[in-house]
């Protein structure tokens, strides 16, 4: 059996160390990918916000993280950037230290967003 995806549908995914340039590789990346699929229009925003989460998991974790942009046939983009940190953020509504619900797992996390485009 053949499955095809939807001509607009793409992944990129891309591992990135424990290093202070990790933002600005996943910038170029984002650059890169939606400037080569037509989504220039979206790349402000999109290279702000994965710069963001990028900058984070290298800010407050030791480990490596990974890049992920997932275009869907629907005019979604997905950007999810994962890191070592099993520590989920604080919602902005409480202060930070306030304890989450359930057990650190010691997996990390996946923090995401998505834009329409």
């Amino acid at each position: 059996m053949v499955t095809a995806a939807p001509p607009d549908t793409w992944t990129y995914a891309l591992r990135l160390p424990h290093d202070p340039r990790a933002a600005r590789v996943a910038r170029m990346t984002v650059r890169a990918a939606l400037s080569g699929h037509g989504m220039a229009q979206a790349l402000d925003p999109v290279e702000l916000l994965t710069s963001e989460l990028v900058t984070n998991a290298y800010r407050h974790t030791d480990g490596p993280a990974s890049l992920r942009l997932t275009a869907s046939g629907d005019g979604r983009l997905r950007v999810g950037v994962w890191d070592s940190s099993p520590h989920v953020p604080a919602p902005f509504d409480q202060p930070p230290g306030v304890p989450r619900n359930g057990p650190d797992r010691g997996a990390g996390k996946l923090l995401w967003f998505e834009v329409q485009v």
